[in-house]
């Protein structure tokens, strides 16, 4: 498993994104992998080339009406550990003894 966090969008198509953004994540949401969308992008948990054919897709989408995009995609295996979108921020709170502000 893998967690793939990504943020994607549009260059010059003006200050608002959000519709671009909602597009995205409608696929995402659409796609089964499970996810978690924050202010500064969205984090994958899925098989590996299950959450970069999820990346490809948002792109696909964009690249239909969008004649420069901007994708930034960092990557996280562990080969022995599932339910890390939520178990890691759970370890910190545990070592802090308290919940933390999280999306």
């Amino acid at each position: 498993m893998v967690l793939l966090d990504f943020s994607m969008f549009p260059l010059g198509k003006g200050e608002s994104l959000g519709d671009y953004v909602a597009r995205s994540i409608d696929i995402i949401d659409r796609s089964g992998v499970n996810y978690r969308c924050h202010s500064m992008g969205t984090t994958l948990e899925a098989g590996f080339d299950d959450a970069l054919s999820v990346v490809k897709k948002c792109f696909e989408a964009m690249a239909v009406d969008c004649d420069r995009i901007e994708c930034s995609i960092k990557i996280d295996y562990r080969k022995d550990r599932a339910g890390r979108i939520d178990g890691k921020v759970a370890g910190v709170e545990k070592k802090l003894g308290r919940t933390v502000n999280k999306v």
